[in-house]
């Protein structure tokens, strides 16, 4: 690898560590470094991926955590349905091609567009601890959203903060705090089945992760204290689901 090479691979995994943080997503940008500048194949691409996105989700989670961001005993459940959905999706994966998707993905970030531009407010407020959940809807809907994850992955972090923001009341900050710490332990599960099947390049995930580590540890410590972080990230996600519109329509 050539200096050039570390350079793009580290300050890319730290803008991608910002934008995973606050709204999701930030894949598209190392993915296209570990295959256009690091040479990688597709699928090993793919798993090596995986190492920045656990390293740079831990630090995350431990700088929300940290910060009183954080909350298991309001999330616990939350947690442990998405993870237990996304472990069946990940099994469910090695055996089915999730290709097909790639249409319906395309509507659901429509769709997706319209939710978070409708009463932008909702987005904004703090989280109501009070406030009672229809747990009839809330369990499935974890649970599919974790097999989601697992399955697919595409815009999972864009569908668990809108659940999270609309079905359980949280603010977006504290949406993303779950998120990374929910995304943190699924994909370990994950990395050991790219393992099993030799698509990590451990050397190449190792360099990405430091970016990403350190975009993931300072966004979440940053916008846990910052008193407009909750506007910013609303205004990124927004960017984000604009940008991959425009991507999977071919616009660009």
């Amino acid at each position: 690898m050539d200096i050039y090479q570390y350079i793009i691979a580290i300050v890319g995994g730290a803008i991608a560590g910002v934008i995973n943080t606050l709204a999701g997503s930030g894949s598209a940008i190392t993915l296209t470094i570990l295959t256009e500048v690091m040479g990688l194949p597709p699928n090993v691409a793919n798993g090596t991926n995986r190492v920045g996105i656990v390293a740079q989700s831990w630090a995350g989670s431990i700088a929300f955590y940290k910060n009183g961001k954080l909350s298991f005993k309001r999330s616990w459940l939350y947690i442990l349905l998405t993870v237990l959905g996304a472990i069946a999706g990940v099994i469910t994966a090695v055996y089915v091609s999730n290709e097909q998707f790639a249409n319906v993905f395309k509507v659901l970030m429509v769709l997706m567009l319209f939710v978070i531009l409708v009463k932008p407010k909702r987005w904004l407020r703090e989280t109501d601890a009070t406030k009672t959940i229809n747990y009839g809807l809330a369990i499935p809907l974890y649970l599919a959203l974790g097999f989601y994850g697992g399955f697919i992955q595409m815009g999972m972090g864009v569908f668990f903060l809108a659940t999270m923001v609309l079905v359980s009341h949280y603010n977006i900050i504290d949406a993303n705090a779950v998120k990374s710490l929910v995304v943190a332990i699924y994909t370990i599960v994950v990395i050991a089945i790219f393992q099993w099947k030799g698509l990590i390049d451990w050397k190449v995930g190792a360099i990405m992760a430091i970016g990403q580590t350190f975009g993931g540890w300072f966004t979440a410590a940053y916008a846990s204290k910052y008193p407009t972080a909750d506007i910013w990230a609303y205004r990124m996600l927004v960017a984000v689901v604009i940008f991959a519109i425009l991507k999977l329509f071919n616009v660009f």
